[in-house]
């Protein structure tokens, strides 16, 4: 029994340790990048980035992580692309684009894609992230079955973004795998003027929109939720968002996502 107890120890040791090692190996830059496009435009935009724009990105050393679309109207189902992609590091990031602007190809496929008018609403909106310390490493390809992805964006009042990241490392990614969902990666901003220290983004699947809501219903009444909850806020001597601090945008991904 002893034996066991013992190799059951050593075992969760190691586990425990391959995530902190994976971890601690991602020092990727994560840049998250949403682009609104012109009406009817959005298929062109689409076909850039299926046809040439992903390659192009690869060819100047960044790394293409997933690409989604809202999937409700009011949210930009017609006229949004969300999409992630990693360089080495901010200065490389830097470069990357630099490359990427100059590029010949890209110069052409840009003019050509947009001979039927402008494509892109409004410049896009950029953040540099980069993965926490509690953060599953982060997983390429496509899930076992067809899934729904959630993007969740939570701001705190100055000073609190360390607690609610203890309550996540502590409590909330566990109990949400309790309630069916499955924690993609988690990421906070790196310049302030986009939140650095009081802002947590983050990643979640489900099978469907609908499983997704029921799941956070379940996960809201559960005992242990509303216990840790409450010990947190008890701690931080008040509650870890702002009000309409919490944002929410279930996506689909685009046939051309690595992450699927």
């Amino acid at each position: 029994m002893k034996n066991l107890v013992l190799s059951f120890l050593i075992a969760l040791t190691v586990a425990t340790l391959s995530v902190t090692s994976a971890q601690a190996a991602d020092t990727k830059a994560y840049e998250l990048r949403i682009y609104t496009t012109e009406p009817g435009r959005f298929d062109a935009l689409l076909a850039r980035f299926r046809d040439h724009t992903c390659k192009l990105f690869v060819k100047h050393g960044m790394e293409n992580i997933g690409y989604w679309v809202p999937i409700e109207k009011e949210q930009g189902a017609e006229n949004t692309l969300i999409y992630i992609i990693a360089h080495q590091s901010r200065e490389a990031a830097k470069a990357n684009w630099a490359a990427f602007g100059k590029d010949p190809e890209w110069q052409a496929v840009s003019k050509k894609s947009q001979e039927d008018g402008k494509i892109l609403a409004k410049a896009p909106e950029s953040i540099f992230m980069d993965l926490t310390d509690f953060s599953p490493a982060l997983k390429i390809g496509a899930g076992s079955a067809e899934r729904v992805f959630e993007l969740r964006d939570y701001t705190t009042p100055d000073g609190k973004v360390a607690a609610i990241d203890d309550r996540f490392r502590d409590h909330t990614i566990k109990l949400f795998e309790k309630h069916g969902m499955t924690n993609l990666a988690y990421w906070h901003p790196t310049d302030t003027e986009k939140g650095a220290g009081s802002r947590l983004i983050y990643m979640l699947a489900h099978p469907s929109k609908a499983a997704g809501l029921a799941a956070f219903k379940e996960f809201g009444a559960d005992p242990d939720w509303k216990a840790a909850s409450a010990d947190s806020v008890k701690k931080a001597g008040g509650q870890l968002t702002i009000k309409g601090g919490i944002k929410s945008t279930y996506m689909k991904a685009v046939d051309f996502s690595p992450i699927k």
